[in-house]
């Protein structure tokens, strides 16, 4: 792809353009990427190829064994020589439960950890084998809602990959030696007060691994605990002592803010409040009839996130620019900010403009910052929340929630000081896989050499494992006993689904060696320890509540009164411009840290702005990458100092002009057979100093790469897809959003004979108005509907399987482009065009209006494929589901069909559940109730963007909100009638920056 394209033609118009008989905003062309926007040979020539002749399947060399490395939802098949594994044995029941009912599911909550935070989940469980995660609409920071790594902890759970037995130098031992190890070391440091013991955690929110590190610390007076997570939030917590004299956390209402400004803060789909951020904030974009006003979101960012795609106003900024942007505006805002400010006119215009609209809103303003901005910004927008006086409105402060908050990276520079000093004999890891994810300067590997003995407790036999004396594989939260705390500090407690396939221990069995002569199990500790907090009295009454609700009662904590300290702000110091460009590290939107690089559902889906799979690159903006003269997949180098590293390039629209991201979690060699050797490792540029930016020069190098990106894939050729209008327009005229289009389809007569049922006709609407991109629903969709990965060199060949896509668009300059997104599954059309052309009638119309697949009836010719103008019909070319490996025969859900090779597949709106339902109705001999019934992809979506239901039914919400006047049909110009349909998004523009 060549850069040089028109920055804007006659088919891009801006944000202003609207004709004088008060008509929405018409923005006429949406663009997935540069080379459709350029209409490029190259995009001329992927979509005359859509459907590729047999002698241009295999246009990517694939050797036999990494064919069979993808075969699988995660690794390789397990059941090929050479590369099987242990195998497990599981019995029959002997007595069958009581409450178990084969073939039915029963639901339990617990907890999954995200960054160290309790997430509250449903589990689903089919005879004793977890095999769906929902979220807990009891727990406050999930509120029934989930996301993409909630569901892809099922994957982990059967992962053949996990550490499978306990290892002391390379040879398997048993945990009573392993226990024996520990005690004598314990022992060992009795006399010296534990001056030589040191414990590396990660992040701990939970209250029993908390008291038991108090209860050993005081047996171990000199001992230290250390904590290190790469992604920790160092910058707010130094912040918050500097801003208010001590540690605190920051809390927003976002439900109760008019006005907010991001600044580089990913808040709807990264934190471990994001699930209640996004929910919260959409509440007030939901657009009914009596309703009058929207909130307003303004993000300033260097890299666009999915928030900043969802924004009415978006700024790109390099880091040092955002600094001087927030100085500016907390001066104008009545800050004492002390030093001079060089901003462009754009971001003066903006600071002039954004001031007034927070001064305007006042307590209801909200003014944000991103976890991986310098403490620096995070004091100036204490400083602006002070000046606004939002405190208790739109922003609360409470205690922090970890158990002993610290910076994590300070800490882990005492530890390798300690270690250079000779002060560490032993040293025991809890969780996480420092010698991969530490800065490079650090060189923990060599300085580890240095300890005497080493442990560590951790799920897979990984980087830091292999440098350890001992390995303890640790069990997955799905098979574990334990208690977390969520962001505002409500606990809640995990409970096991499923006995530990393997010879895993918990953190809190692993700290109790240290503790007690006796081994305790997690159920007895964790039980033993919530007993004595609630009494004896209570205790078994309050262990089963929580048990049963997923939360421990009376736990959230307090708001509490802080006082800005105003000579924080006039003191803080800002950001150095350098000539060199601005190269900022993040978290990777699907792996991570690293810690979900063996996920092939992680490593499969869509990064949520690039589209990218299966691997990392450098993020560079479409002036750059002309500045550069690269293109996509061309190398470049980047230099600082002595370090270097080579990365491909991909150029997204909307990056800051100067400035490349760089995610971590890729370049693994010890990740298990799906995640090794995938992307590039970036800690060789990565520094303790310049943790989260650091500034770099860059040039072409010779080669290029190949990456696996779906935004061209399934599509639809500039026809009329996204629909959108102003606030302003749509209250000044409601009619105008349907007056936009000439495309809707005129009654007409039709071939097509579908009786619709009088009971039921199933439909789906979904509100562009609220969809913030997550994902959540793809991954969700996959783990209920067992649908396969199939790798990076099928997904080059556009054969990835998910049954949802979501796409998203771009509109205008491609330096500073607005965006939308859509998911597209299949759209139930009422006149299908799949149906006529098969020749085997394996595609069939429901008298309930779903359109249905008969996989033995298929064979594969792909003719309604090629008659769908929705793109949403998958063909499983290679068998790609594994039906080998032992553990993920228990993954599978029961009701839905695991299918073969040469079958057709697509969305069937969850039919197993809607079948369910009515079985469960006509033993009460009656229809459906309005939201009986949840599809998978309505259940995981944070925002309520999805909702399903009966239209014949005219007092369900779907028939409802479908009378709205935003509702449209994707293509129904087509004349498909389709039963999936649309709410055009509405944006709320500050007119002064339109």
């Amino acid at each position: 792809m060549e850069i040089n394209l028109p920055i804007l033609d006659s088919k891009v118009k801006t944000n202003d353009q609207t004709c004088g008989c008060h008509t929405p905003m018409i923005q006429d062309r949406y663009w997935r990427s540069l080379d459709e926007l350029a209409d490029s040979p190259d995009f001329q020539q992927y979509l005359k190829t859509e459907f590729p002749t047999k002698h241009e399947l295999w246009d990517t060399p694939i050797n036999r064994r990494d064919f069979l490395k993808i075969m699988g939802a995660s690794v390789a098949l397990a059941a090929f020589a050479g590369c099987r594994k242990p195998m497990q044995k599981i019995f029959p029941y002997t007595e069958t439960p009581e409450t178990l009912v084969p073939g039915k599911p029963l639901f339990f909550a617990s907890t999954i950890p995200f960054a160290g935070y309790g997430m509250g989940v449903l589990v689903e469980s089919h005879e004793g084998r977890p095999t769906k995660i929902e979220g807990n609409p009891n727990h406050p920071t999930s509120l029934g809602a989930s996301n993409i790594f909630m569901h892809a902890a099922v994957l982990a759970l059967y992962d053949p990959d996990r550490s499978q037995s306990i290892q002391y130098s390379g040879m398997t031992q048993t945990w009573e030696k392993a226990s024996q190890a520990m005690r004598e070391e314990a022992a060992a440091q009795v006399g010296k007060q534990g001056s030589g013991l040191r414990i590396l955690t990660e992040t701990i929110t939970s209250p029993l691994i908390a008291s038991q590190m108090v209860a050993l610390q005081k047996k171990f007076p000199s001992m230290k605990w250390h904590q290190y997570d790469s992604t920790h939030r160092d910058a707010a917590h130094d912040a918050s002592i500097r801003a208010f004299g001590r540690a605190t956390d920051t809390h927003y209402k976002m439900d109760q803010a008019d006005v907010v400004l991001s600044i580089d803060g990913d808040f709807m789909t990264t934190g471990p409040s994001h699930l209640r951020y996004a929910r919260d904030f959409v509440s007030r974009r939901k657009v009914q009839k009596e309703s009058k006003s929207m909130n307003r979101l303004y993000v300033v960012e260097s890299t666009p996130s999915m928030t900043g795609g969802f924004a009415d106003h978006r700024l790109p900024l390099s880091s040092d620019e955002i600094d001087g942007f927030t100085r500016a505006l907390a001066r104008t805002l009545g800050v004492p900010v002390e030093g001079s400010i060089a901003l462009s006119s754009e971001a003066q215009k903006w600071v002039k403009e954004v001031a007034s609209d927070l001064s305007q809103a006042g307590r209801r303003a909200l003014v944000l910052a991103g976890d991986y901005q310098p403490a620096s910004v995070h004091i100036l927008v204490h400083a602006i929340n002070d000046a606004l006086s939002n405190a208790g409105t739109t922003v609360y402060y409470t205690t922090p929630v970890e158990a002993v908050p610290s910076n994590h990276l300070a800490s882990l520079k005492e530890l390798c000081n300690d270690i250079d000093a000779g002060k560490v004999d032993s040293l025991f890891i809890l969780g996480g896989n420092p010698l991969y994810t530490a800065p490079s300067d650090l060189n923990l590997q060599a300085r580890f050499d240095n300890i005497r003995f080493r442990m560590h407790l951790s799920p897979y036999e990984d980087e830091t494992s292999m440098r350890c004396h001992w390995h303890i594989p640790q069990t997955h939260p799905l098979e574990s006993w334990g208690d977390l705390r969520a962001a505002d500090g409500t606990v809640s407690l995990q409970q096991p689904l499923i006995a530990p396939l393997y010879e895993g221990k918990t953190p809190s069995e692993f700290l109790s060696v240290f503790l007690n002569d006796a081994d305790q199990n997690a159920h007895d500790l964790l039980k033993e320890f919530w007993s004595l907090r609630w009494g004896s009295i209570n205790a078994e009454k309050e262990w089963k509540i929580a048990l049963h609700d997923g939360v421990v009662v009376n736990t959230v904590l307090a708001p509490e009164s802080v006082s800005f300290r105003t000579s924080a702000a006039r003191s803080v110091e800002g950001l150095l411009k350098t000539n060199d460009i601005d190269v900022i590290f993040r978290p990777d939107p699907t792996i991570w840290d690293g810690q979900y690089a063996n996920n092939g559902w992680l490593q499969e889906l869509p990064k949520g702005m690039a589209k990218l799979t299966w691997d990392n690159a450098a993020i560079m903006s479409p002036s750059l990458a002309e500045k550069l003269k690269v293109k996509n997949e061309d190398f470049i180098t980047l230099s600082e100092d002595k370090r270097s590293l080579k990365m491909p390039v991909w150029i997204l629209p909307g990056q800051a002009t100067n400035t490349i991201t760089l995610h971590l979690g890729y370049g693994r060699t010890l990740a298990g057979s799906v995640g090794n050797q995938r992307g590039f490792n970036i800690t060789a540029l990565r520094q303790s100093e310049g943790y989260w930016q650091t500034n770099a020069s860059a040039q072409k190098t010779s080669g290029n790469y190949r990456l696996a990106c779906t935004q061209h894939h399934n599509s639809m050729e500039g026809r009329d897809i996204i629909r959108e209008i102003t606030l302003t327009e749509l209250l000044r005229n409601p009619q105008a959003i349907q007056e936009k289009s000439d495309h809707d389809p005129k009654p007409e007569e039709t071939l097509y004979s579908h009786p619709r049922a009088q009971d039921y006709a199933w439909g789906m609407t979904i509100d562009l108005n609220s969809c913030i991109g997550c994902n959540a629903c793809v991954t969700g969709c996959q783990s209920e509907n067992n649908i396969p990965v199939v790798g990076k060199e099928q997904v080059l060949l556009g054969r990835e399987m998910q049954w949802i896509r979501v796409d998203r668009y771009f509109n205008g300059n491609p330096d500073d482009p607005e965006v939308a997104y859509q998911p597209v599954a299949c759209v139930h059309c009422e006149n299908a065009p799949c149906e006529p052309v098969c020749p085997v009638g394996a595609t069939v119309h429901s008298d309930e209006g779903l359109n249905e697949m008969v996989y033995n009836r298929c064979i594969g010719t792909r003719y309604c494929s090629n008659n769908c103008p929705y793109k949403v019909r998958r063909f499983n070319f290679l068998q790609y589901a594994d039906t080998d490996t032992p553990s993920y025969k228990l993954m599978n859900n029961p009701n839905v069909t695991v299918r073969a090779r040469g079958v057709m597949e697509k969305c069937t709106y969850c039919v197993q559940r809607i079948n369910a339902a009515k079985i469960e109705a006509d033993k009460e001999d009656r229809l459906v109730r309005d939201g009986e019934i949840i599809t998978a992809c309505q259940a995981a979506c944070p925002t309520q963007a999805i909702v399903f239901g009966n239209l014949n039914d005219k007092g369900s919400r779907v028939s409802k909100i479908k009378e709205d006047l935003r509702n449209y049909g994707l293509l129904a110009d087509l004349g498909t009638h389709p039963r999936t349909t649309y709410l055009a998004k509405v944006r709320n523009p500050n007119p002064a920056l339109s």
